[in-house]
């Protein structure tokens, strides 16, 4: 959890908006409130201040040998829209072309969540993680595929309760279209699934 998310500063802040609202922040079901958002918080916004790179130190040289693409599929998204502080949750599929480095398979989905773990927009997500990626392992290509479903267009204004936003980031190789469509189309449902 992020040590960087003064818990107590919450809680006052939320006791405040309940009283702001008209609710009672004394009565017996919304006393623990403050604190319970305040831990909240701390999770939803625990990639403040933290470097993506991190997670990429570890990549290791592969001389040529590394296959044409590494793809990870359907990493669990969880984001919070810095237009309402509502939140937008998802799939992330990251995919690269190596350079020189690969890095662990883990890494991905930790720079996903550093970087989506903080007051965050959609577009702007994708693009953090594709420059992340091409910082840390100078890979020949690198595509980032985001789907969301967000507070904001779900739970207010339109209510559009199936509506999904779809975003996509490319550099490099995997920026030209063929090879983006190629990617794209392991990416998408009922796609090819390896067997085990």
């Amino acid at each position: 959890m992020n040590a960087g998310v003064d818990r107590g500063r919450v809680a006052r802040a939320v006791r405040e908006l309940l009283v702001a609202i008209g609710a009672d922040p004394d009565s017996a079901e919304l006393s623990a409130t403050p604190e319970r958002v305040a831990e909240s918080y701390a999770e939803f916004f625990a990639g403040v201040g933290v470097d993506p790179q991190q997670f990429l130190a570890d990549a290791i040289p592969v001389d040529g040998e590394t296959g044409e693409l590494v793809l990870m599929r359907d990493i669990a998204l969880r984001s919070v829209c810095e237009h309402h502080l509502l939140p937008f949750r998802g799939l992330a599929h990251v995919a690269y072309r190596p350079g020189e480095r690969v890095v662990g398979l883990s890494a991905l989905p930790r720079v996903v969540a550093a970087l989506a773990e903080r007051p965050q927009v959609q577009e702007r997500l994708g693009e953090q993680i594709a420059e992340a990626l091409v910082t840390g392992l100078a890979p020949l290509g690198v595509l980032v595929v985001l789907e969301a479903t967000h507070g904001c267009v779900t739970d207010r204004g339109v209510r559009e309760v199936g509506a999904e936003a779809v975003t996509i980031a490319s550099r490099g190789s995997l920026a030209e279209p063929a090879a983006r469509a190629e990617v794209m189309a392991l990416i998408a449902p009922g796609a090819e699934r390896c067997a085990l």
